[in-house]
């Protein structure tokens, strides 16, 4: 819609006992005026002092001058503008309102200077604002002696903007901002707006055709989906208790850490008697133990950053700066956190970078140009997604992106961050045919300014948040995704393996009869293992969409389905890489996983439901506790094979490495329903071996089979060693020894 102006109507109110010109006077009426501050507020005209003011609706205005009992009573010039005349300059004045059911004393948002300074907006420009949030959005702010609230908010090509709310009856009329056109941005100070009150930002495009409200893309606070508008945020009134755990944090090298991590959807791991999803403290109350008791490290979760369809599972976020509201306040998700450390769980969010909704109160054409995407659809048109790509190349883009990250670390002290789709922000021609992508400037597919970027990312939170762990969801061979930046890499702290877990899965979803024929499928990982620092990642993907849940995919009858299952948490937890298992993976959840409802908790009451339950708490525990299973994760010397080669029994070994100190342990697989007797493995070490972990347990709802806890290793030769153990394997199960000398 195109606002229109009628002059005509306002001829009679064109005396000039008031500065304003007829063409003026009408913009202010219409709320066309893109300079505001030139002509409402106080000025000198003819000698004299004027008050001009626009309140549509209003009866009357009138004007209390230095906060004496008198009062000004002003003249209605337009439909909503009015004018007092004054006989001295004041110290002070403020607005007294009269609308039709109550009157309001309010100051002036017209009577205040610029907020913003020349130097902040010289930052904005080239992109060097660190923590834009605390600059742009709705900022709580004292001036003059007034509480009020400061808007702001870059539309470069906007012909006017405006906070709408309900403070102003979500006039745009009322709140007009003033322009700084040398940076394209709009501000402007409300006093008396609360904490808590919701607004957005009105613009009229460069043609003067009004566009959708839009959030702010500041915004700190959200209403509750559906509803879409942005809240003025409190400050984060949370004590924090952490400061130990963040000490340890800082000197952390988390490429030798243990590091297991179990992804949660918020709204999904667990629900109330009536279904309703859980807020963050009644979620503390019940994840928090349960995560200790399965000694998990750290929960990830998908997006908390607020969007609006709860069907992309936080995908497709629309506030870059905000939690969620469907779980409660600021504060509440930030004691959430904190009661995590305390408990010594860490916390690592996942964080979209690559993509944005097209919600019409989003990003999308903000200011009536793509602003944030991509002008043409070649490059800023997500097509598997439909959604939109940010353009990388723009300084204030770039540093609007960088500025979230940072939030997030800053002010709820998140341990981690996972970059979701990495591979589509990398290539110009992800997911795109012959034609519809735009080469670089020098001719390839490479999106140059997204690596920047990433690059950008990786290097700002090293520097200002060390033992920060940054994560990839990348799935190409770009080499270097966890290399240094300084020597060409992306400086990403760990890339999720991709490829390992497509080849496992395929693997493991094959009936053991046929398996032979795809042995190479388990030993390929190991051939690029060491290229980059990576997690083995069992996640949400691979349970949605037709899929099945990871126990349905295991070949078999029942037991053999169990079986299977444990087995290959079994090699997982054995294999060189960090681990991370979705949500309901670790009780071996029989449905595939669904954003709307909570996981299948009473399949608990069967055993061998428990026993996988079991088993995954047992192998964090091992993880944690045993040097050889996490020191070296990332280097070769921690790994070497024993048996890689045996296709006619699909049995794999390989031995694990903690340095010096410490104890080698032996990793045995049998992927068959045979049990295997007298099945001789070479080891390095003479004396004791004890079995540490058998997937076959009975304990964890297996058939029982192994070696009584212990086997002495023989002076006998095997596959390159003088020593080696004659083991009893049994079906479908993994085996974790570990040489005499630590314990667990």
């Amino acid at each position: 819609m195109r606002l229109a102006i009628d002059t005509h109507s306002l001829a009679s109110a064109t005396r000039q006992d008031h500065h304003l010109p007829p063409d003026v006077l009408a913009q202010l009426d219409h709320g066309r005026c893109a300079a505001p501050f030139e002509w409402l507020g106080l000025h000198e005209y003819n000698g004299r002092w004027q008050v001009v003011a626009v309140a549509h609706g209003a009866r009357s205005i009138e004007v209390v001058v230095d906060g004496s009992e008198q009062a000004v009573t002003a003249t209605r010039i337009g439909e909503g503008v009015f004018v007092a005349h004054l006989a001295a300059k004041p110290a002070s004045y403020a607005l007294r309102l009269h609308w039709p059911r109550h009157s309001e004393t309010i100051a002036d948002p017209y009577g205040f200077d610029p907020l913003l300074a020349p130097e902040q907006l010289d930052a904005f420009n080239r992109g060097e604002l660190r923590r834009p949030a605390d600059v742009f959005g709705a900022q709580v702010r004292v001036v003059n002696n007034l509480e009020g609230v400061h808007f702001s908010v870059w539309a470069p090509h906007a012909q006017r903007v405006s906070v709408v709310g309900d403070f102003n009856q979500w006039d745009g009329r009322r709140h007009v901002m003033r322009r700084h056109a040398e940076a394209g941005v709009w501000e402007i100070f409300i006093p008396e707006v609360d904490i808590g009150a919701v607004y957005k930002f009105e613009l009229l495009d460069q043609h003067g055709y009004l566009l959708p409200l839009k959030a702010d893309p500041h915004a700190r606070q959200t209403e509750c989906p559906p509803a879409s508008a942005s809240m003025v945020a409190p400050p984060l009134w949370h004590a924090w208790h952490d400061a130990s755990w963040m000490a340890r944090r800082r000197s952390m090298h988390f490429e030798a850490a243990p590091l297991s991590i179990y992804e949660v959807q918020a709204t999904s791991w667990q629900r109330d008697a009536e279904g309703r999803w859980l807020d963050w403290d009644a979620l503390a109350a019940q994840l928090i133990p349960y995560v200790q008791a399965q000694n998990f490290t750290h929960i990830e979760f998908l997006p908390v950053n607020e969007y609006p369809f709860g069907g992309s599972w936080g995908y497709q976020p629309i506030a870059m700066y905000a939690p969620t509201a469907r779980m409660g306040d600021l504060d509440a998700f930030a004691r959430f956190v904190d009661s995590c450390h305390v408990a010594g769980i860490g916390v690592i969010l996942d964080w979209v970078s690559g993509h944005f909704p097209a919600d019409a109160h989003g990003l999308r054409q903000f200011d009536g140009t793509p602003l944030y995407e991509h002008g043409d659809p070649r490059e800023g048109f997500h097509q598997d997604w439909h959604t939109l790509i940010y353009n990388y190349g723009k300084p204030q883009v770039r540093q609007y992106l960088l500025g979230s990250a940072l939030a997030w670390l800053d002010r709820f002290h998140i341990d981690g961050l996972r970059v979701d789709a990495v591979a589509s922000m990398l290539y110009r021609d992800y997911s795109r045919a012959e034609g519809e992508w735009i080469p670089n400037k020098h001719g390839g597919r490479e999106n140059l300014e997204a690596v920047a970027f990433l690059k950008d990312l990786n290097s700002l939170i090293a520097r200002e948040h060390p033992g920060v762990m940054v994560m990839a969801e990348e799935s190409t061979a770009w080499p270097g995704v966890t290399g240094s930046p300084e020597h060409g890499g992306l400086g990403f702290s760990f890339k999720w393996n991709m490829g390992w877990m497509h080849d496992c899965l395929h693997y493991m979803q094959h009936d053991p009869l046929y398996r032979r024929y795809h042995h190479d499928d388990l030993t390929f990982g190991l051939v690029y293992a060491y290229s980059e620092r990576f997690v083995l990642p069992l996640s949400h993907d691979e349970v949605v969409h037709g899929k099945g849940s990871l126990l349905s995919r295991m070949p078999g009858d029942r037991w053999r389905q169990f079986a299977n299952l444990r087995a290959f948490y079994g090699f997982m937890w054995g294999h060189p890489g960090k681990k991370l298992l979705f949500m309901g993976g670790e009780f071996a959840q029989r449905n595939e996983w669904h954003h709307d409802r909570a996981l299948d908790w009473e399949l608990l009451e069967d055993p061998l439901h428990l026993g996988v339950q079991r088993l995954v708490s047992d192998l964090n525990r091992l993880l944690y506790h045993e040097p050889a299973l996490h020191r070296r994760d990332h280097q070769p010397d921690g790994f070497s094979w024993v048996v890689g080669d045996d296709t006619h029994a699909s049995v794999y070994a390989f031995l694990r490495y903690g340095g010096e100190g410490t104890a080698p342990m032996l990793v045995v697989c049998n992927f068959t329903p045979e049990v295997r007797n007298d099945y001789r493995i070479g080891v390095p070490e003479g004396g004791v071996w004890h079995e540490v972990c058998n997937t076959d347990s009975d304990y964890y709802g297996g058939s029982n089979v192994g070696n009584g806890g212990e086997v002495r290793a023989q002076d006998i030769p095997s596959r390159g060693h003088r020593q080696s153990l004659n083991l009893r394997l049994p079906p479908l199960a993994t085996l974790i020894l570990r040489a005499e000398g630590n314990s667990a």
